[in-house]
């Protein structure tokens, strides 16, 4: 079994652009993301998704200096994307996760997989109910799933975020949802706003530019410094899905063949 962990970035998002190679004490964000997943020890192979356009040639540039494969495709339809990145690296699971996530912990990924695989199920997820902090999301998901969504799925929000059709139809897929023993999902740790990257400069500023911190180490950081939470408190969770859902009813984007 080939399980292929996607990062999917490109440097002109919407909300702020550039994120993906945000500097973080000297380093960019995507080698943080790519560093911290590669300890995943259930992974076969990583590689990022970006897109087409010119203006993520630097995306690339990253990749080739640093031996990471990666896969060009859509822009704007990331299911697109993330279909034609699996089948390029034959990958018979696909692990999601995003480039705006540079505090993901492999320990999580491997236990999200390892449920994936036990429960023989067709997607899984610890974002399903929402127990870990926000930035720690970790999808997996069989190709046939994924290719099953790609030929159907219409809807702007199902195209953009990947894998919305395959969570809404239990129906049709074996789904599995992976919770913490408690709810730590009131931590925000992903990079959306100018305010979270802030927060995770701090972080690492405290914890060194390593990449061997865990979920534990975190937590006992902000018991330590409460006044971290402040620096991006008010940012709302999901942002960018509920846009993506306002605008469905508007927008049916055409299915590449």
């Amino acid at each position: 079994m080939k399980i292929v962990a996607i990062i999917q970035g490109r440097i002109d998002s919407t909300r702020l652009p550039g994120k993906v190679l945000a500097d973080i004490c000297g380093k960019p964000m995507l080698h943080y993301v790519v560093s911290r997943a590669r300890q995943a020890c259930t992974l076969s192979l990583l590689a990022v998704a970006t897109s087409d356009q010119a203006t993520d040639d630097v995306i690339v540039d990253f990749c080739q200096t640093n031996g990471v494969p990666y896969f060009r495709g859509s822009r704007d339809d990331v299911l697109d994307r993330y279909y034609h990145t699996a089948k390029y690296f034959q990958a018979d699971v696909v692990v999601r996760l995003t480039a705006d996530c540079p505090l993901l912990d492999p320990a999580i990924i491997d236990k999200v997989v390892e449920t994936f695989i036990a429960g023989q199920f067709d997607y899984a997820s610890n974002t399903l109910e929402l127990t870990y902090p926000d930035g720690l999301d970790t999808e997996v998901f069989t190709s046939k799933a994924l290719e099953i969504a790609w030929n159907e799925a219409r809807l702007l929000s199902e195209r953009e975020h990947v894998s919305p059709y395959i969570i809404k139809r239990a129906d049709l897929f074996r789904i599995g949802s992976v919770k913490h023993n408690r709810n730590l999902s009131y931590f925000r740790w992903t990079v959306d706003q100018r305010q979270d990257l802030e927060l995770v400069r701090q972080i690492y500023r405290c914890l060194g530019n390593n990449a061997n911190f865990r979920l534990d180490d975190l937590v006992n950081l902000f018991r330590a410094h409460p006044e971290l939470n402040s620096i991006n408190a008010g940012v709302d969770r999901n942002e960018g899905y509920l846009k993506s859902l306002q605008l469905d009813a508007l927008t049916i984007p055409e299915v590449k063949t």
